[in-house]
């Protein structure tokens, strides 16, 4: 069994003992993050306040030691965050389990109610740049490699168009630059909020999504000078309104060119497809990917595509709200998904959860894939209109041999939202970081599959962009085949680490690897070292 034995740990703050799998050693109360997510919880329950909390990793300083930046609310929307405790952060890592805060210096404060987070090298600098989406003002921050950050929004055209949620960078032209795709959720105006609940009770809770107006996504192509361009309405993706949640990248396709599902809250979810030209078909119904088994549109919230089951085909999770189940989507090839939430026993042991921020990572190190996810109610109320609990525990889903996935719930109950995923002690394991509401994050340093072996790449393109963002690594070992991509958009408005990873199990060595760069190029490298992160440069042009 995944988890061999329970232990009893005291919580952060106010949590009562609560017993954690050894596996994951909740580090919350010694890493020296004390920030706490705020998000101007009022009575009148603006829908802006229970979507608060992306989380972000980025090694802003390049010292191999992932970093943390948590987004923050404001007093009101669009209003200044007046003074530190409504501040974004930004924490350093120190390299020994611990985090300074280091916001002052960098610049990233922020201003306005911010909710979500993306990371890549948008400038091919070197350094790994920052967006921040938030409520009708988004930010894009330039890494200037000294520990601060120049905010270049205006400069680089990046818009304020409506409450963004979440984005993703990626290559959508495979021309060796990250392109940005800003994720929307719907037209608010707090003058207008309706009133939604019980009246005769005196209980308000948050509103339904079908009261709010949709907002189409934007995509900003990159014009290699550190300017975008708005290409939303000439690509495609702008003529398709809806209630943007999240984005995840991934090719299902295997054509080499990036394709993109965004999450929508009660609509159906969207799959671009990337015809190339900056051309994207929307492709959902076609794939199976916009409705759940029943035919059914769901509350749709964070989301992975990566490939599940080691097949070479790109599946798709999302998370959703209790009485939904979350959706697992097997990619069957000819650009059709399957949905198998009951077949793989998800359904059933998460029918009763809310979930927001998700990862895809072998987290035992195995060889197979499992699942975290971050959960939460959206009300903060929940108690005083049904049986169930507004605050929850996380959940690992391991995956076993035969393809199941079997719950074991970790740390103390909490409002849940983003998730970000990384190595932060450099032991070889994904560890995570969850941000909840009116709580500093949580972080779980991963302790699992003693004696597994792993691989792990650090990619720089010469001819891609200098992240290797899109870049898909198939890894072959003497007991079988495994495949991923490098990305940073995972889950919920938050972003991870862009290192590639495998477990090996008991695999001593790694007969080859095999990489395809988002230009084309392919690259093999046989016997590639384990147990360390290897450093993997893109081949100059032949």
């Amino acid at each position: 069994m995944f988890y061999r034995a329970l232990i009893t740990f005291t919580g952060f703050l106010a949590f009562a003992p609560a017993l954690l799998p050894p596996s994951f050693e909740d580090f919350s109360a010694r890493t020296g993050i004390t920030a706490i997510l705020r998000n101007a919880a009022t009575p009148e329950k603006h829908q802006i306040e229970t979507m608060a909390g992306g989380i972000a990793v980025i090694d802003f300083d390049n010292d191999g030691h992932p970093d943390l930046f948590l987004t923050n609310g404001a007093p009101q929307p669009g209003l200044r965050k007046t003074g530190p405790d409504w501040w974004n952060r930004l924490y350093r890592n120190r390299g020994d389990g611990t985090f300074e805060d280091v916001t002052a210096k960098s610049g990233l404060g922020g201003e306005g109610f911010s909710i979500g987070a993306a990371v890549a090298d948008f400038d091919n600098d070197g350094w790994p740049d920052l967006f921040v989406a938030g409520v009708d003002r988004n930010f894009l921050y330039r890494n200037r490699g000294d520990g601060t950050f120049e905010d270049v929004t205006e400069r680089a055209h990046v818009p304020h168009k409506g409450w963004a949620v979440g984005a993703a960078f990626f290559d959508a032209d495979n021309d060796g630059w990250n392109d940005l795709l800003i994720v929307n959720y719907v037209l608010w105006n707090p003058a207008t909020e309706p009133f939604c609940g019980d009246t005769t009770i005196g209980v308000r809770t948050y509103c339904h999504p079908r009261f709010y107006e949709p907002l189409p996504n934007i995509l900003l192509h990159n014009n290699h000078d550190g300017t975008f361009s708005d290409v939303s309405q000439e690509s495609g993706i702008g003529a398709y309104p809806g209630k943007g949640m999240a984005v995840a990248i991934g090719d299902y396709d295997n054509d080499g060119r990036i394709d993109f599902v965004v999450t929508n809250d009660t609509t159906p979810n969207f799959l671009f497809h990337n015809e190339g030209r900056l051309k994207f078909r929307e492709a959902g119904l076609d794939a199976g990917i916009a409705f759940n088994e029943d035919g059914r549109v769901l509350s749709s919230m964070g989301v992975d595509f990566r490939d599940i089951d080691n097949d070479g085909r790109d599946d798709i999770f999302i998370t959703a709200l209790s009485n939904e189940t979350y959706p697992l989507y097997r990619n069957t090839g000819n650009r059709v998904f399957k949905d198998i939430t009951y077949a793989s026993r998800l359904g059933a042991q998460t029918m009763q959860l809310t979930g927001w921020g998700i990862g895809i990572y072998d987290f035992d190190n195995d060889g197979t894939k499992d699942i975290f996810t971050a959960n939460g109610d959206v009300n903060d109320n929940t108690e005083r209109f049904s049986s169930r609990d507004s605050k929850q525990r996380c959940t690992v889903f391991r995956q076993n041999a035969s393809r199941y996935f079997e719950a074991q719930a970790i740390g103390g109950p909490a409002w849940h939202r983003g998730a970000a995923f990384a190595d932060f002690d450099g032991d070889g394991k994904i560890d995570v970081a969850v941000s909840r509401l009116h709580m500093p994050p949580a972080v779980f340093i991963n302790h699992s599959g003693a004696g597994n072996h792993w691989a792990a790449f650090s990619l720089e393109g010469t001819r891609s962009n200098r992240d290797g963002i899109g870049a898909r690594i198939h890894l072959v070992t003497p007991s079988g085949e495994q495949w991923n991509h490098c990305t940073t958009a995972v889950g919920y408005a938050s972003a991870s680490e862009k290192i590639v990873r495998f477990g090996l199990g008991g695999n001593a060595n790694v007969t080859r690897v095999e990489i395809q760069w988002p230009s084309g190029a392919r690259q093999t490298i046989n016997n590639p070292a384990i147990d360390q992160v290897v450093k993997v440069q893109e081949p100059a042009q032949p």
